[in-house]
């Protein structure tokens, strides 16, 4: 994480997080870090799996899976929110478990069922 590149509220409310029930981020989230790896927009030494590995862990977040109830909020999105799968899977991850979700994209801030933070 970049912290200078946060707005002060998303940062404060990280900050929140880490001393109370701890940050969450869905499975698609580690997914999506692999990719920025293997492809090199990301850098470390060792393997990809080694490399995601070392930023969860050292991070200390909550990976949470996707179950059928996020597979279900994903598929019916409204029109206006965004068609990537990962978007949607995170946005309904953060509606099915009732947590925040930090987020710049005024398209998933937009969507007024979901609470976000930027």
């Amino acid at each position: 994480m970049q912290p200078d590149k946060l707005s002060r509220a998303a940062a404060s409310a990280i900050r929140r997080a880490r001393v109370g029930d701890g940050v969450a981020i869905s499975d698609i989230t580690v997914w999506e870090l692999a990719v920025l790896f293997a492809r090199g927009t990301l850098r470390a030494q060792g393997t990809v799996t080694s490399a995601v590995q070392r930023v969860v862990d050292a991070s200390g977040v909550i990976v949470k899976p996707i179950t059928p109830d996020i597979a279900a909020i994903a598929a019916d999105f409204p029109d206006g929110f965004p068609k990537d799968p990962a978007d949607r899977i995170i946005g309904a991850t953060a509606m099915s478990e009732s947590l925040t979700l930090i987020t710049r994209d005024e398209r998933i801030a937009g969507y007024t069922r979901l609470k976000t933070i930027w």
